[in-house]
C-alpha cells in the first residue's frame, strides 16, 4: 500500500516537474536577475557588473522625469478602468438587455459584438501607426480635416502638451473597450432572463435593471475587469512609444515608465538604472492588484 502510494506520488511529481523547472527558468529566474543588475551600474559592455548598492534607487527618486512618468501611469491607472469599464458596461447592457423588451438585445446585437471586438484583433503597434494618421495635424488628418473645412483650426492632437495625454487615453479606451464589452456580455448571458421579466413586472426601469441586477451580479466581472485594464495602464509602451512625438512628448507630456525603462536601457545603455525602474514598477503594478482584489472582495451573490 505504502509502495503503491509512492509510486503514485512518484507519477504525479514527475509531471508536475517539468512545469515548475520551466516556471522557474523562464519567469522567476529573470525577475531575480533584473533585481541584482539594478544593483549595480551595469552598461551592457562588461561581463562582471560593478555592485553600486541603492544608488540606481537614489538617483531614481531624485529624477523628474521618473516622477512625470509615475504621474501619467497614475492618471491611467485611474481613468482607463474607470471610463473603460463604464463604456463597456453600457454597451453590454445595450447589446444583451437593451432591446424593446427590456429582456433582449438590441437588433443586430451579434454583429455589433464583432464589431466592438475588431479592435483587439489589431496589433497595439498597428492601432498606434493608424491614430498617427488620424491625429495628423494637417488637412489629410481623420479629424483634423473636416474641422480645417468647417474653418476652425487644427487642433494638434500630439502636439500640443495639454492634448496629448488625452489623445493617448482616447486610443488605449478605443482599443480595450471592445475586448470588455464582449466579456461583460457572456457574464449577461449568464444571468437568467427570468430575473430581468420579474424585475419589469414590478415595475423597474432601465435605470433599476442596470444598478440592481446586472451591477451586482456582474461585480465578479467588473473586479477582473478593473486589475486587468489596471495592469495595462502601468505596463503601456507600444502605443505611447510609437504614436507619440519625441516617444513620450512633446516634452515628456506622455512619458510613461515602461518608456522610461527602454529609453534608459536601449539609448542611453544605462541598464542598471533601467532595471531598478522596472523593479519599482513590478512593486507598483503587483501592489495595485493586491489592493485592488481586497478593497473590492464582497459577498458573491448566487443566482
Amino acid at each position: 500500500m505504502i509502495f503503491n502510494r509512492y509510486r503514485r506520488g512518484l507519477f504525479i511529481t514527475s509531471f508536475l516537474a517539468a512545469p515548475v523547472i520551466l516556471y522557474l527558468v523562464y519567469v522567476i529566474s529573470p525577475y531575480i536577475q533584473a533585481f541584482y543588475i539594478a544593483l549595480t551600474d551595469w552598461r551592457g559592455v562588461t561581463a562582471t557588473p560593478r555592485l553600486i548598492g541603492l544608488e540606481n534607487f537614489q538617483r531614481l527618486f531624485n529624477d523628474n522625469v521618473f516622477w512625470q512618468a509615475v504621474m501619467h501611469n497614475g492618471a491611467l491607472l485611474v481613468l482607463l478602468p474607470l471610463i473603460t469599464i463604464v463604456i463597456a458596461l453600457f454597451f453590454a447592457f445595450l447589446l444583451n438587455v437593451g432591446g424593446p423588451q427590456g429582456v433582449t438585445g438590441i437588433r443586430g446585437s451579434k454583429f455589433y459584438r464583432v464589431i466592438f471586438f475588431f479592435p483587439q484583433v489589431l496589433a497595439v503597434a498597428v492601432v498606434a501607426v493608424l491614430f498617427q494618421q488620424v491625429f495628423r495635424p494637417d488637412g489629410s488628418g481623420m479629424l483634423n480635416g473636416p474641422l480645417m473645412a468647417l474653418g476652425m483650426g487644427p487642433i494638434g492632437f500630439l502636439s500640443d502638451r495639454d492634448v496629448a495625454f488625452w489623445s493617448v487615453l482616447a486610443v488605449m479606451v478605443w482599443q480595450a473597450v471592445g475586448f470588455y464589452v464582449v466579456l461583460f456580455s457572456a457574464g449577461l448571458a449568464s444571468i437568467p432572463k427570468d430575473m430581468f421579466e420579474a424585475a419589469q413586472i414590478d415595475g423597474a426601469s432601465r435605470i433599476s435593471l442596470f444598478f440592481r441586477i446586472t451591477l451586482p451580479l456582474l461585480w465578479d466581472t467588473v473586479q477582473v475587469a478593473w486589475v486587468y485594464l489596471g495592469i495595462l495602464a502601468l505596463d503601456v509602451f507600444a502605443i505611447v512609444w510609437v504614436m507619440t512625438l519625441q516617444h513620450g512628448g512633446p516634452d515628456r507630456s506622455t512619458t510613461v515608465m515602461a518608456a522610461e525603462i527602454y529609453r534608459s536601457a536601449f539609448e542611453h545603455f544605462r541598464f542598471g538604472y533601467a532595471s531598478a525602474l522596472g523593479v519599482v514598477m513590478f512593486f507598483f503594478t503587483v501592489g495595485f492588484a493586491i489592493l485592488s482584489l481586497r478593497l473590492s472582495r464582497r459577498e458573491r451573490i448566487e443566482y
